[in-house]
């Protein structure tokens, strides 16, 4: 099972694990939020997405997500990326990572294109016009 960090900016990262633990009915294992505060060492960020990288790696690999490409949690990823054991993407959103969770057993490949389609996919317009089945 591909392990799963999230790397944000406070309060972000704990926020998406206490949504998607909503949503799953229970919080999903080999999941861990990294919240960076402002001004906080990027020298410290690192050693500990290190540690959460090697209690999450179970062999298949750990996707780290980030919120904003360019900003100091996805900055602080860029030494960790191992392509095909340690994925990085950036532009978090709820859709990506259930999207992530859901195809985890994959190989981590697979899960960070999934997680992909579900951030593209979950990014839609809002209007009168979608109708929504009567409940």
């Amino acid at each position: 099972m591909v392990g799963i960090l999230l790397l944000t900016h406070a309060p972000l990262g704990k926020a998406f694990i206490e949504a998607a633990s909503h949503v799953f009915r229970g919080l999903p294992e080999r999941l861990e939020a990294i919240d960076v505060v402002a001004d906080q060492d990027t020298q410290e960020v690192k050693v500990e997405a290190q540690e959460a990288i090697c209690r999450l790696d179970t062999g298949d690999g750990v996707l780290v997500i980030t919120d904003v490409m360019g900003g100091t949690p996805s900055n602080c990823t860029l030494p960790l990326c191992q392509p095909g054991r340690i994925e990085v993407i950036a532009g978090i959103s709820l859709p990506m990572l259930l999207r992530a969770l859901t195809y985890r057993s994959a190989s981590i490949d697979v899960v960070v294109e999934m997680a992909l389609a579900g951030g593209q996919g979950g990014a839609v317009r809002v209007d009168n016009r979608i109708r929504l089945s009567p409940n």
